[in-house]
Formats: structure tokens, sequence, C-alpha cells
């Protein structure tokens, strides 16, 4: 009794030292600190984007376009040998002399004497200076029929951002499970501590017993023997079961983001029975359908096929979009050539008809309706799959109900076996053999109620998360 009484304080120091961790501050951590679950929620976050990108292409776009240009020679509209003087008749003389230079101020004699001044003079007039050309225009594009494509492709989107929290949350239920996998299985080591304690306490003091035997002729030293080897095996067990303790708990402490070397003390640890219930065995599989997240994500899986075919079918129809632009350029030539910038707008419309591309756009248009009809096909499976999967979880979990129905039975007549094995062996009525199976069969009992009990909890959890039940 006094030393059950230390245990007991030493159990108490230690959960004052250390706060105590619920199951729901594990699964919180886990959410919080898991790198999958930061990839799933940037995923959200992109998705959000492209939506917000689909949703732009209902609006005018508008477009910036400059450039400027070096060239190495001029431009020039005629060329000087194809220039002759212009011939005018003469009242005077009565007959044909050349223009009149008006610009050098000469008449122009038949010699020609200065058609080669003339001739110079229109050539300059039209050359233009481009060595040093700049441009720039806004270009505004206002979508206004477009076969049905931006529609579909905003569709896929919001689809692709409904999927992406969809698979958040399955990868949350996924965390979840893996998080009270490690829970339970630090309970339940520690509940093995507690009983490899007991059974180590137990052997122990049937050891000091056939000691005391021997020392007064009523044993023989191979039943002393056959009791050491118990004791040693024991404290064995015992070794492994502290070990996987530790390992276990560091296990759940990388799952939560803590640090390995800081003990975490469950609030379950120290309860000798848990909160073990029996839930329906009759499920709803349409409800099941509507709560399953991954189920849902493939559903809208199917949509977004169905859209990439409307995707495809917009390539055969016309498109129609308005287009404006204001541009500039320097030099100019919208009043008579000039090195400075000039301004002018355009407005129209830009159609697009597919008249005849050889079968490539209705065959690829098919091709879309058959990817959508195979992904229906498909969904119809993981439905059957689905209904398959949560039977074999009902059916598993009462099954390990039963199970620990029936260890609760035998651990009952195990602890009353051993009480009257140990009462016949200090009566002198058993022998220390006879004990010590009354003993393995105790520590069995209670080994086996433990891992029906966790197995329960565990089969629990794995049902509600197939059945969409599952709360974080």
């Amino acid at each position: 009794m006094k030393k059950t009484l230390t245990i007991i304080f030493a159990i108490l120091l230690t959960s004052s030292a250390v706060a105590q961790v619920t199951l729901d501050s594990c699964r919180n951590m886990a959410l919080r600190n898991n790198k999958q679950m930061g990839v799933e929620k940037l995923k959200v976050e992109q998705a959000g984007y492209q939506r917000k990108q689909a949703e732009a292409a209902y609006k005018p776009s508008i477009d910036f376009a400059g450039t400027y240009m070096h060239t190495g020679r001029n431009i020039s509209l005629v060329d000087i040998n194809n220039i002759t003087p212009t011939q005018f008749l003469n009242p005077a003389t009565g007959n044909y002399d050349f223009a009149f230079d008006a610009l050098a101020g000469l008449g122009i004699s038949i010699d020609g004497k200065y058609v080669d001044a003339v001739t110079h003079k229109v050539k300059d007039a039209l050359t233009f200076d481009t060595h040093n050309i700049f441009a720039a225009g806004i270009l505004v594009t206002q979508p206004i029929y477009m076969g049905g494509k931006i529609k579909a492709f905003n569709q896929i989107t919001k689809y692709a951002e409904q999927i992406a929290q969809l698979l958040r949350d399955n990868k949350a239920e996924d965390v979840i499970c893996e998080v009270d996998q490690a829970y339970w299985l630090v309970v339940s080591l520690k509940s093995k501590e507690r009983l490899a304690e007991s059974y180590l306490d137990l052997v122990t003091s049937l050891d000091n017993d056939v000691k005391k035997m021997l020392e007064q002729g009523v044993a023989t030293r191979a039943t002393l023997l056959s009791v050491d080897v118990k004791v040693n095996e024991a404290n064995v067990a015992l070794t492994k079961v502290r070990n996987g303790l530790v390992l276990s708990r560091m296990a759940l402490a990388q799952l939560c983001g803590e640090p390995l070397d800081e003990p975490m003390i469950l609030a379950d640890e120290l309860r000798t029975d848990l909160d073990v219930s029996l839930h329906p065995s009759t499920i709803n599989m349409s409800e099941v359908y509507n709560r399953r997240n991954d189920y849902n994500a493939l559903e809208l899986g199917v949509k977004v096929y169905d859209e990439k075919a409307k995707v495809a079918r917009s390539e055969m129809l016309p498109t129609i979009a308005a287009v404006g632009s204001v541009f500039t350029s320097n030099p100019h030539v919208y009043n008579g050539f000039k090195k400075e910038f000039g301004f002018n707008y355009a407005i129209g419309a830009v159609v697009k008809i597919p008249l005849w591309h050889w079968g490539g756009l209705s065959n690829k248009y098919k091709a879309a309706l058959v990817d959508a009809k195979i992904k229906h096909l498909e969904m119809e499976e993981v439905k059957e799959k689905i209904e398959l999967q949560v039977t074999q979880a009902n059916f598993k979990y009462q099954e390990a109900y039963k199970t620990y129905e029936a260890t609760k039975a035998n651990l009952a007549k195990a602890d009353e076996n051993l009480r009257i094995a140990q009462l016949a062996f200090r009566e002198g009525m058993a022998t220390s053999d006879e004990v010590l199976t009354a003993q393995t069969a105790w520590l069995m009992a209670h080994s086996e109620k433990i891992d029906a009990e966790i197995e329960v909890m565990m089969c629990d959890v794995y049902l509600s998360k197939v059945t969409g039940n599952l709360n974080y």
C-alpha cells in the first residue's frame, strides 16, 4: 500500500510539473504545424487567385506598347533621274521654255543651265528624315462573345477553388487520424507500463515468498529459479514498454510540431478506463456521400471535365471582340511630314469564324466529351468503393467493441483466478507454478483489455472519418 501511494504521488508530481495535453490540443497543434497542411492552405490561396484571374476575362483589357527605331538611311519618294523640268509656251518667243525656278529666283533656259538646281529642289522636298522613329499606342480590347469559353473557364476555376478547400479538409482528417493513432498508442503504452509494474510487483512478491519458503526448507531451488526467470522476464518487458513509451511520445511530439526532448503528458494516460460506447450499426450512405470531402472533390472534378468539353466546343464557334486604340508617332504624316508627335485613334471590331479545319476542332470536342464520360464512370466506381469501405469500417468497429466486451468479462475472471491462486498458495494448497500461471493469465487478460479498448477508440475514429462525421 505504501509503495502504491508513493507511485501515485510521483505521478501527481509529474503531472503538475508538465501541463497535460488533451486530444483536441494535439489535433490543433498538428493542424497548425503540419507541413502538408501548409501546402494545402497555399493551394487554396492559389486557386483563389486563379478564380480572380478568370473573372478578369469578362472585363476589357488595356495594353500599352511603345517602340523606338534608328535607321541608317532616309526615305525618298522620288528618283532624281526621273525628275524633268516642266515646260510652258512663251508667247513672246513662241517657243517652249522650262519652268521658272521660284525658289532660286532664276529662270531656266533651254540650254538647261538651271535644270539641275530645280531637280535637286524637288528631290529634297520629297526626302524625309527617318533616322529616329518613335511610336506608342494604347490598345483596349473588350470580349463580346467568345463561344462560351470565358464562362466555362470561370466555372472551372470556381470548382478548382472548392476542390482545393475540400482536399485541404480531407488532408486535415488524415492528419487527425494519424495524431489520434499516436495519441492512443501513448495511452496504451502508459497503461501497459502500469500493468508491467504491477506484474513485476506480483512476481517479485512471489519470489520473496519462495525465498522464505526455501530458507524454511518447504521449497526447492528449482522452484525459486523458475520464479526468478519470471522476475527477469517482467523486468525485460517493463524496460521494453518504457522504451516504447518514450519513442511513442517523440512520435506524437513530432506530429504536433513540438520539441522531441520535452515530454508530453496526455490527459488520458492516467485513466484506467476510457469512454467506450457502441454507436448504431445502421448508416445512411446518401448522407455519407454528402459529408465526404474526398467524394465531393471528385464530384466537382467531374464537373470540371464537363466545363473543359465546353471550352473545346467554343473553338468551333464564332468570337467577337471590340477594339479601340490611341496611338502616336514621331515623325508623323498627318499634316505633311513633321518631326513631332502626332496623335490618332481607331475603333472597330474583330470577328473570327472557324470555317474548315478538316475535322480537327470537332474531334477535339468529341475527345473532351469522352474524357467527361470516363470521369463519370470512375465516379460511379469510387461510389461503390466508398460504400464497401464504410461497410468494412463499421463491421470492424462492431467486432472491436464485441472483443472489448469479451475482454472485460475475462478480466473479472482473471482477477478472481489470481486471488484464489494467491490465497491457496498462502494456505499451502497451491504450488508456485499454479500462481505463476494465474499471474500470467492475469497479465494477458489486462493486456488484451487495454489493446481491445484502444482498438475500439481507433476504429471509432476511422469509422467517423469514412462516414464524414469526424469533428475537429
